[in-house]
């Protein structure tokens, strides 16, 4: 007697995969698609909290579950710890580089001299038709930047978007703790949103499946972010000697996180620090190639390598995805293709009724 309930319940289940057809799946993954598109400015918060709440769910249910606390309790403390390493982290890091910024905006043109004697060194180049020594290349690279700075529209777009970036920042904290005070209460909300027939599938069946591909995907963003900020310090501190190694090898790493804004933010406030203690031809040159294998051992080896392993994929299918989505996208692409690959091999692999790791009869 207790076989006819299971078998009632599996000719259900496949009841319910039979009743999403190909037209619905098409049209769920447009609109989608168009969503997103429309829409990926205004989502860049919502996805970075969501990242980060997803990551810390397990720890805060597991405590709250083991201490016989609360779980709004657990969370608010979890949220306030993620606050306070944050701030120390601002508090040890960011006087020192605006102090280093300001150096250089005070002596600009001694800064621009000391590069271009480096590059230059005791002769002349010729440039666009004009032969320049260093002295002459400083001044002319000093006054265009000046000219280009001094624009009201360049002044316009940098005040724009620091105020554009202050206030994602902060609407990224207030959604990450409304995401991890009631994420299961959201995601039952998001659940409603699929007809009654069809939650046991997504519910059961998808999710279950889906869970932990994303959660292991996600603590692999993880190493590389760990991987990131190990090769920052060994380049920016050991080799290169660089100041606050330390805390730019802390801010790489965690804006490595944030796909391709990330990167180039650390790398230019890496390089600041860079130009204003060592202009030499020798330091610039250790720079770019500190750039170079730090990209290229992220972006192509490393990177790919363990996301892949923790996603199941190929590492060429996460080189793709990253490449194509923010190709489409943007950054909002970069941040979503890989795990938009992985929910859509989650869900064609129970449509499919085959292995969630993409294996055919059982042979890869």
């Amino acid at each position: 007697m207790s076989d006819q309930p299971d078998s009632g319940g599996q000719e259900r289940d496949h009841e319910h995969v039979a009743r999403i057809s190909t037209p619905t799946i098409l049209f769920v993954v447009a609109a989608t698609v168009l969503a997103v598109y429309e829409l990926q400015l205004v989502l860049m918060p919502f996805v970075l909290a969501g990242v980060v709440s997803y990551i810390c769910t397990p720890a805060i249910d597991k405590i709250s579950q083991k201490g016989r606390l609360p779980r709004l309790l657990v969370s608010i403390l979890g949220f306030l710890l993620l606050l306070a390493l944050l701030a120390a982290i601002a508090f040890l890091g960011v006087p020192p580089l605006v102090g280093e910024i300001k150096r250089i905006a005070t002596d600009f043109e001694g800064t621009v001299n000391s590069l271009a004697q480096g590059v230059v060194g005791p002769g002349k180049i010729n440039l666009l038709g004009q032969e320049m020594d260093a002295q002459g290349l400083a001044k002319a690279l000093a006054g265009a930047i000046r000219e280009s700075v001094g624009n009201m529209r360049v002044l316009t777009l940098l005040g724009g978007s620091a105020v554009v970036s202050g206030f994602g920042f902060l609407l990224t904290l207030v959604l990450l703790f409304f995401f991890m005070v009631s994420g299961p209460s959201i995601v039952r909300g998001l659940l409603w949103l699929i007809p009654p027939g069809e939650r046991p599938l997504i519910r059961d069946h998808i999710l279950s499946n889906l869970d932990p591909v994303l959660r292991r995907y996600f603590i692999g963003v993880l190493g590389v972010v760990a991987f990131a900020g190990v090769f920052a310090y060994v380049g920016l501190g050991v080799v290169l000697g660089l100041p606050h190694a330390l805390f730019l090898a802390l801010v790489t790493g965690i804006l490595e996180a944030i796909p391709i804004v990330g990167p180039i933010a650390a790398a230019a406030m890496a390089g600041l620090v860079a130009l204003h203690h060592n202009s030499g031809l020798a330091a610039i040159l250790g720079y770019a190639i500190y750039i170079a294998a730090l990209r290229l051992s992220i972006d192509q080896l490393f990177g790919p390598l363990v996301l892949g392993a923790a996603g199941r994929v190929h590492p060429v299918l996460i080189i793709f995805c990253f490449l194509a989505g923010g190709s489409l996208f943007g950054v909002i692409g970069v941040v979503l293709a890989v795990p938009v690959a992985l929910i859509v091999r989650a869900t064609l692999a129970v449509l499919y009724d085959e292995p969630a790791d993409g294996a055919i009869d059982g042979k890869r």
